[in-house]
């Protein structure tokens, strides 16, 4: 869920004014807007520019790094320091820590991930329209991989979020409406809300993400919707 709470902070940069979604951020040509999107180009985990800016969807673990950096050299604001003080802090998510990369390294609970869920139902550190921005798709036409799933053409995504639209497979449930955003991690971790059910979903495993989970969490997601 670290791209997630590193693009909280990023809108809470926009609101404040410290960055702007356009400005210029990553590889040349690109912009903070890309950089969230995954769309800057840029390998995924390393600094190899594999396509200009905007014409596919590769999904980067170094394009939401350099977005961590550029935001700490725009306020003057070691990363982790800013996420704590913009996000952590005001959620209330005291057993929440940033240990390595902002792309992967924040360690967190079920419980403060709720709270994080809860601010995405119901926005309060970023207005309404700022978070409509982020779960809107960013670059529309761009296909690409959803690491672990497939590939989509489209494949739609918003502001670190990923959206589902109609992607199958999937790893929420058929049950989840085409709006449903949010993410899943390789430690087998996933977070989703669907504005349309108005019902937020997290769950926190011990298994690596694999095909088990193409298998349980889209039964699971459905079994939630259902008795919702």
């Amino acid at each position: 869920m670290s791209k997630l709470l590193t693009g909280l902070a990023a809108l809470v940069a926009v609101e404040e004014g410290a960055v702007e979604l356009d400005e210029p951020a990553g590889p040349p040509g690109a912009t903070v807007r890309h950089l969230l999107a995954h769309a800057s180009g840029l390998d995924f985990d390393t600094d190899r520019v594999r396509a200009e800016p905007g014409t596919r969807r590769i999904y980067s673990n170094v394009g939401i790094e350099r977005f961590a950096e550029h935001l700490a050299t725009r306020t003057g604001i070691p990363f982790g320091d800013y996420l704590q003080q913009a996000v952590l802090e005001p959620l209330e998510m005291r057993d929440t820590t940033l240990e390595g990369s902002p792309s992967h390294g924040i360690v967190s609970t079920v419980d403060d991930l709720l709270r994080f869920a809860r601010e995405l139902l119901r926005p309060t550190l970023i207005s309404p329209d700022t978070l409509a921005e982020a779960v809107t798709v960013q670059y529309p036409d761009l296909a690409g991989l959803v690491p672990g799933i497939g590939r989509f053409d489209p494949n739609p995504w918003g502001l670190a979020f990923e959206l589902r639209g109609h992607k199958h497979p999937h790893w929420t449930g058929s049950r989840n409406s085409p709006r449903t955003f949010g993410h899943f991690g390789a430690t087998g971790t996933f977070l989703w809300v669907d504005p349309d059910a108005d019902l937020a979903c997290v769950a926190l495993t011990g298994e690596r993400f694999g095909p088990w989970a193409l298998d349980a969490w889209p039964r699971f997601s459905d079994t939630v919707l259902a008795h919702a």
